[in-house]
């Protein structure tokens, strides 16, 4: 027969709070101190304070789960330490339930735990939400099973990942060896702004009514959040009508088109502002929204060598340092992209360049393959195992 517990029976909730602001520093005084999501690394937390009267604390082997924007992420404490408000620790009875196996039933009811948010400024879940989530509880033996299948497939994905970062770099590295740093410009090539190098910039619209356009299949509508470092993710994907399409011919996007993002944060390491990506569908197959620019080169250069510029470290440093707007959330304006500094090395080392590019991508191709098949693998599982 099949027994049904809340997390409140089998683990002990304790929610964060805050200590006063004079009792934490950066001086590595007292115990850690993490507020919130802020302060997760992938798995275990990354201490920037200290606190030395704190008001929660926390043990080594706690999961740690942010309550508060964003909703459900986790990660696992390393040592004692100090909890802020953003952050509930979890402490589980051993004798009824594993960590891993609590760490994996968390995991899939990341979207759930967000759906019962609540808050008009940020949306937060409260320590009933945790202590009345009610999933199926299976013998130690079975819940050790799953976790262990599950950690398998998490290696897999993990070790994809890591090979598909191991050839971005090697992307990188060969584009330093070969034109230096392309701000610096240590080389002193020829510097053009990116107007003078392309056919078109421009950004494109939303159309009005917002998301009501929004249709189940038709033509690719990219926003902000599918444009990533030289990747565009249709994860996330929208569509809208041929009609909406027709009427925002301008942004229509070409293959080879480079996709920019308009706005954006730029105090995260995935900063959403000046992304860059390559868009390799079919011509007129996909538009985009009015926090995205389009730019599309003329043959004076290589479209692969300055989306590989764009994506860059260097670059990065150098949107952060041109862009406008508020400390959280800034952006490009036209003028400012119009006038990217890019080095032109010739043609032919650009090509050269190129074509080094096409040979790594056909082993990320590979990888992503696996990868794509871990996830998916993934997610089927979680679902049976915890619906």
């Amino acid at each position: 027969m099949k027994k049904y517990v809340t997390l409140g029976e089998v683990c002990r909730i304790n929610m964060g709070q805050s200590p006063d602001s004079s009792t934490y520093n950066k001086n590595g005084e007292g115990i850690p101190f993490y507020q919130g999501n802020a302060d997760f690394g992938e798995m275990y937390p990354i201490t920037r304070h200290w606190c030395t009267i704190p008001t929660k604390v926390v043990e080594k082997g706690d999961i740690l789960v942010s309550v508060r924007a964003p909703i459900g992420a986790l990660n696992i404490a390393t040592e004692h330490c100090c909890i802020g408000r953003g952050l509930a620790a979890i402490t589980v009875n051993s004798d009824m339930v594993s960590r891993n196996y609590i760490w994996y039933l968390l995991k899939s009811k990341v979207s759930m735990l967000q759906s019962l948010g609540t808050g008009s400024t940020f949306k937060a879940i409260n320590k009933n939400v945790l202590n009345e989530l009610c999933f199926q509880l299976s013998s130690l033996t079975e819940q050790d099973k799953i976790s262990m299948t599950l950690k398998k497939v998490d290696l897999i994905i993990r070790n994809c990942t890591e090979i598909l970062g191991g050839l971005d770099l090697l992307i990188k590295s060969q584009f330093v060896e070969m034109f230096g740093d392309p701000i610096d410009n240590p080389n002193g090539w020829n510097v053009k702004p990116l107007k003078e190098l392309s056919s078109l910039i421009t950004n494109g619209n939303t159309p009005k009514g917002g998301s009501e356009n929004y249709i189940d299949n038709g033509v690719t509508f990219l926003r902000s959040q599918n444009i990533w470092r030289n990747k565009i993710d249709l994860s996330d994907v929208v569509y809208i009508d041929e009609i909406t399409h027709r009427k925002m011919q301008k942004s229509s996007v070409r293959y080879k088109d480079i996709l920019i993002t308009k706005t954006g944060r730029v105090n995260t390491e995935n900063s959403s502002l000046g992304r860059a990506a390559l868009f390799l569908g079919k011509d007129g197959t996909a538009n985009i929204n009015g926090h995205v620019y389009l730019v599309r080169l003329n043959n004076s250069v290589v479209p692969e060598y300055v989306v590989t510029i764009l994506t860059g470290e260097a670059y990065r440093k150098y949107i952060r340092k041109v862009c406008v707007g508020g400390i959280d959330k800034r952006q490009i304006n036209l003028d400012q992209v119009e006038d990217f500094p890019i080095i032109l090395p010739p043609i032919e080392q650009q090509n050269q360049f190129a074509d080094f590019v096409k040979t790594i991508d056909k082993s990320k191709l590979a990888v992503k393959k696996t990868l794509e098949k871990a996830e998916t693998l993934k997610k089927t599982l979680m679902q049976e195992y915890f619906g």
